[in-house]
């Protein structure tokens, strides 16, 4: 239950994300932002918000863990709407890496979402976020969020 501990404290975060999402795109955008991650129920929840400084929002996650299933549900929530966005990410760790999925929709259109993380060490982690519309056949990874410890 304490598998997010890496993410506890203060980041400098580079964005990439595709312009253009499930368009055959390679024109990507790519902005900073900067993290802040708390943790909660003895390792059992944890919160970050991102501010990113060049697209005037930030974002809030909330990261359940359910001691039944031993599955986290991460949930997103951004300043533009006030919402908080269903469904749950829901998925764990393999060693220092997690994967998370849900099914969603994208401009209306549905689609197979996948969060993945990636602890690179104490002071660099990675998330990535991929679609598919095949059935997990393939995956196009639209956004990915490089992390170093400030």
């Amino acid at each position: 239950m304490n598998d997010f501990d890496f993410l506890i404290g203060t980041w400098d975060v580079v964005n990439r994300r595709l312009v253009k999402r499930l368009a055959g795109s390679d024109d990507w955008d790519e902005f900073p932002g900067r993290s802040v991650c708390t943790r909660h129920f003895g390792g059992g929840a944890n919160v970050d918000e991102i501010r990113f400084p060049t697209r005037g929002f930030s974002g809030l996650t909330l990261r359940l863990y359910d001691p039944a299933t031993r599955l986290w549900s991460i949930y997103w929530a951004d300043s533009r709407t006030g919402t908080l966005g269903l469904p749950p990410m829901v998925g764990g760790f393999d060693g220092d890496r997690g994967e998370f999925y849900a099914d969603d929709a994208h401009e209306g259109r549905p689609v197979r979402c996948r969060f993945l993380w990636t602890v690179l060490g104490p002071d660099a982690c990675r998330w990535e976020q991929a679609f598919s519309v095949d059935g997990e056949r393939t995956w196009e990874t639209n956004w990915t969020m490089d992390f170093t410890r400030a």
